[in-house]
């Protein structure tokens, strides 16, 4: 039978992809509350509830909306959450890449300007989406997998 690399680290006694997810849902609410902070938010005062007009940008580089911030608080809560058991955090690593590459997918056929655009994404989105689709599905297949 095949060991599982879900097993317990001794460190902290947690399965390594129970981290990974805990780790990569407090980036999100971390990143969600930020989105609302005047000064790491550039812009605020043109933070819009959605829509491609929000001329608010996190780090002066993401543009975000309330939408867009809300949607990074509930990534971090659905992390948290789902890092309770293994399968839970390896379904939120794999599923939410899945969720990050669709929006990726998104922010390259939507006209950035028009009303279509109600997230808002812009190209350092995009190119964030893609890293973060391909990085938590590479880590809700690897940290979990069996080992020989």
């Amino acid at each position: 039978m095949a060991h599982s690399r879900a097993r317990p680290n001794p460190a902290d006694g947690r399965p390594p992809v129970r981290r990974a997810a805990a780790t990569v849902g407090v980036v999100f609410l971390l990143v969600g509350v930020l989105g609302f902070v005047p000064g790491i938010t550039s812009g605020f005062g043109s933070l819009r509830v959605a829509g491609h007009d929000s001329g608010a940008y996190l780090f002066g580089v993401f543009q975000v909306s309330v939408l867009h911030n809300l949607v990074h608080l509930a990534f971090g809560v659905a992390g948290l959450a789902l890092a309770r058991t293994v399968t839970g955090a390896r379904t939120f690593l794999v599923g939410g890449g899945a969720v990050y590459l669709v929006l990726w997918l998104y922010g390259l056929a939507v006209d950035h300007d028009t009303g279509a655009n109600v997230l808002p994404v812009n190209d350092a989105d995009n190119w964030l989406h893609l890293g973060l689709g391909l990085g938590m599905i590479a880590l809700g297949l690897l940290a979990g997998r069996p080992r020989r």
